[in-house]
Order: structure tokens, then sequence, then C-alpha cells
């Protein structure tokens, strides 16, 4: 509190200084959303595979009918296939239940929905989390939605390299063609892992080998055709919007790249991910993902609380607001990090 004293002498009323909180007084708000709540969890569930496993029943019907029904279904069905994956994505953060176990079983549950094997993709995701938004702990791989170039580097790369690169990360590459490149197949190889992930690889043959029988009871018992024509427009439709959220979220323009003695964790939270505002309808589809910057402040809450937590102090409104009129839709074309303005910019710009 701060105390003024006029030129009378008389002390005027104390009033707050505006500070940002600290960190451990960020995490102390944040921990008091942090414990879930099974009832809630569990209507979930039944609120998202019940729903989705009568959609698919629905499309195996309507391929008697029409299929533009079909593919019409098949919409609403990936809506529910991302509602799942942000169940999966909770369970891989410990988050979904207070148990470890119930948590794995709900999330290697989820994975026969989602095609991701979710012992992997919790690991490589937990790596993400720890070194998003610094420069000098990018992550490797194939990950293009996870890192970025600055402008120097995109600069100093030979010629076939600034191409490859400027067409991974065409919009009409990185959101349409590759995403269903990345559920069926980069997903099934675990190529790119270290080798003593042992666990997590066998963790994928694992899920492979379930997704398999189960794809072989569905085609003796519904035939082959009928498991293709259903199956690969919704986990392709499902791929997308799963890709495209996570890219938006993380690559627009005002987000906050920093260099590792600059970096901190509320600034990369509240600075380096985005507040996706989305109608009602698609916040319940999309599992209140949007509220992403809460999710990387404190990835131990429930998607069902983030939305809580987000009103809990006004330093969470500081974080930069997409819409779909406003931003979203073009937010992936900023993918270099200008160390000079301190923004994103587009290869275009350059």
């Amino acid at each position: 509190m701060e105390t003024a004293t006029t030129a009378s002498g008389r002390r005027q009323q104390e009033r707050p200084i505006d500070r940002p909180p600290t960190w451990a007084a960020i995490r102390a708000i944040t921990s008091r959303y942090r414990t879930p709540r099974m009832v809630i969890s569990l209507w979930q569930m039944a609120n998202s595979f019940l729903p989705c496993l009568g959609l698919y029943a629905l499309m195996y019907a309507s391929l008697a009918l029409n299929y533009w029904l079909t593919l019409a279904l098949s919409v609403v069905t990936a809506g529910f296939i991302v509602r799942i994956f942000i169940i999966q994505h909770d369970c891989g953060h410990g988050s979904f239940f207070r148990s470890r176990r119930a948590n794995d079983a709900v999330g290697l549950l989820c994975s026969l929905f989602t095609l991701t094997p979710y012992s992997m993709w919790r690991r490589q995701h937990a790596g993400h989390h720890a070194h998003w938004n610094d420069l000098d702990s990018r992550l490797s791989g194939i990950d293009i939605y996870s890192t970025c170039l600055t402008v120097n580097e995109y600069r100093a790369l030979p010629t076939w390299r600034r191409a490859l690169w400027r067409t991974m990360l065409h919009p009409a590459v990185s959101l349409l063609l590759l995403p269903p490149l990345v559920f069926f197949i980069i997903f099934r190889l675990p190529f790119d892992t270290p080798p003593s992930w042992t666990h997590e690889r066998w963790a994928v043959q694992g899920t492979n080998l379930a997704l398999l029988c189960m794809f072989a009871a569905l085609g003796v018992c519904l035939g082959f055709r009928d498991v293709l024509l259903v199956q690969l427009p919704t986990s392709t439709i499902a791929s997308i919007i799963g890709v495209w959220l996570f890219s938006l979220q993380h690559r627009f323009e005002r987000s906050l790249w920093a260099r590792h003695d600059a970096w901190t964790p509320l600034a990369a939270s509240i600075q380096g991910s985005s507040y996706l505002h989305l109608p009602r309808v698609l916040q319940w589809f999309t599992g209140n993902i949007g509220f992403h910057h809460i999710h990387h402040l404190d990835p131990r809450v429930p998607n069902y609380r983030l939305e809580a937590c987000h009103h809990a102090h006004p330093v969470f409104a500081r974080a930069t607001i997409l819409t779909v009129r406003r931003g979203a839709l073009l937010s992936s074309l900023y993918c270099l990090w200008d160390e000079e303005s301190k923004i994103m910019v587009k290869i275009s710009q350059i």
C-alpha cells in the first residue's frame, strides 16, 4: 500500500500500487483451480464419448442413403474427436483425475479415437511446455508447430532450405496437408524419438496393434470399404482442426520469444500463448483450450476450470485475444521472430 502526504501535512487515503504479480503469486492463484472434480470429469467423458459413438453409428447407417449426409455428419463427429483429444491432453498432464492410473487408462482409451499414441505424445508434449518461447532451447525435429526461426536465421539459410521452409509453413501445407499425414503416418512411427524412450516406443507399437485390431473387427463386421468411407474424412477433419488450434495459439503477430537469460514462465505464458475467444458452442467442442495462456501457466488445471481461473486475476486478461474474425485465420502466417522489432513476422515481409 502507498500513503501520500499533502502540502498541509494531512495523509491521503492509502491506495494499492499496481505492481505486476510475482510468479509465486500467480502459481498460488492457479493452484486453487488444479483439483479435478470426479463428477465433472465423468460427465465430460459421458457427453463426449457417447455422442461420438452415436454419430459414428449414424454415419454408417447414412452410407445407405447419401454419402453427402455421411460427410456432413463427419464434421460434427470430428468436433467430438477434438473434444476427446482435450480429455487425452488433460490425462497426459495428470489433471483430469487425481489418480495417475485413472488418467493413464482414460488417456489410452482416448487414443483409439484420436489415433494419437498416449505415452509418446505425453512425453513429447511435456517437452513443448518446457521449451516453448525460449530461443536458446528450441525443440528440434519435425514439429514445425513448436518452433520458429529468427529473421536472421532464415536469411542465412541456403536458397533450397528457405524454399523448403516456405513450403512447409504455407497454410495450405501446414494446416491442410500435413495434419492428416501426422496423425495417420508419423504417429505410427516413433523414428524421431531418443533410443532411451523405450517405454514410449513400445507404447506406439501397442497403440498401433490396438488400432489394427479395432479397425479389423469393424471391417469384418461392417465392411472395410465402409470403415474407410467413415473414418478417413472424420479423422482428417479432426486432425486439421486440432493442428489449427495448436498453431494459432502459439504463432501470432504479438507472440513473444526470448533468449534464455530473458525468458520467464509468466511472460512466455501470457505473451507467448493466445486467448482464443470462441462462440460458446465452439468453446465447448474445443474443451476450453482457447484459454491457452492459462494452460501454459499451470498445465495441472483441468480444462473445465480454465475459464474460471482466467477470471481470477486481471493479469490473465493481458493475453493476446484472437477470434475467428480477428486474427485467428491469418495468425499461422506469422512464423519468423524478428529480434529487433520483437514481433513475429510473415515470410512475405522479409
